[in-house]
């Protein structure tokens, strides 16, 4: 009986070892593991775009009327945002200091006034009673008419001493019971004020004289003492009334001053008139126009 028991408990062993030995020849699954990636033929046939490569960095050196500060500021934000490479550097003044600037020698792109005069003195192709001095700084073919603004007569808040148009103002200034601020005479606001006092019949080295009268040397400046209250009104640009909310009591007609035309032109030094060029174009776009709008000023063109 022992003799069998031990035959039985070897055959067993024996049985058991040889399962062993299959499941040892085979390795576990781990369904964790994941699926080895396949790899993916690319037809030869289609071919890929290289990327295009960078562009050079440019600087634009931009001189504009005092009047253009906020809509060009905006603008030229948009374009830089559009075209990284792309930086414009900005110089805001009167026509007149502007355009003696780059008499001088001053480093810019593109000069855009607030009047035909100062660009008339800049361009070899004006007539001569209007480059007397045959200055040659505009790049021929460049340029062109972009704005017309309104001169507009502004007050300070209250109106306090009820100024009502431009007819008011004659009578108000020959009484004396007003002062009012404008721009020099080298300034283009300063040149069409005068140009309506005339049309009134209005002296204007007299009223300056006995105080009635009061300058500035830019736009900004006549519109800050209005919207002050440092003067009873001041004659500006509809487009600086409007961003100074400041109340406008009358526009002048182009029978009184004549109209307010911006001309823009690239300037013959300019290393770089073709990014100059294509900015400007950019000026005359849709988008440009609905943001000159909203100001005040009507696209030319």
């Amino acid at each position: 009986m022992k003799k069998w028991t031990a035959f039985v408990l070897a055959l067993l062993l024996v049985l058991f070892a040889a399962v062993g030995c299959q499941n040892g020849g085979q390795k576990p699954t781990d369904s964790s593991k994941p699926e080895e990636s396949k790899s993916v033929q690319t037809d030869p046939s289609v071919e890929t775009t290289p990327p295009e490569p960078e562009k050079e960095p440019v600087e634009l050196v931009v001189f504009a009327a005092a009047s253009m500060t906020e809509t060009l500021t905006e603008l030229a934000n948009q374009y830089m945002s559009e075209n990284k490479n792309v930086t414009i550097v900005m110089t805001f003044d009167s026509s007149g200091t502007l355009k003696k600037q780059i008499e001088e020698g001053a480093i810019c792109d593109i000069f855009l006034s607030a009047a035909q005069k100062q660009m008339d003195a800049l361009d070899s192709a004006a007539p001569a009673e209007k480059n007397p001095d045959g200055l040659d700084f505009v790049l021929q073919g460049t340029r062109f008419d972009i704005l017309e603004n309104k001169v507009a007569l502004a007050v300070p808040e209250g109106n306090p001493k009820e100024v009502k148009s431009y007819d008011d103002l004659k009578e108000k200034l020959l009484t004396g019971d007003i002062l009012l601020c404008m721009g020099n005479a080298d300034v283009p606001v300063g040149q069409y004020t005068s140009k309506i006092l005339k049309y009134f019949e209005l002296e204007e080295d007299a009223l300056a004289r006995d105080g009635k009268i009061t300058y500035a040397s830019n736009v900004k400046e006549v519109t800050s003492q209005v919207k002050e209250g440092a003067v009873d009104c001041g004659i500006i640009y509809q487009t600086d009334a409007k961003s100074a909310e400041l109340t406008v009591v009358d526009t002048a007609t182009a029978e009184m001053c004549g109209q307010v035309i911006y001309p823009v032109a690239v300037m013959k030094e300019s290393t770089k008139p073709e990014e100059a060029g294509a900015f400007l174009e950019f000026l005359k776009s849709d988008a440009a126009d609905a943001v000159f709008e909203a100001v005040g000023f009507t696209p030319v063109g």
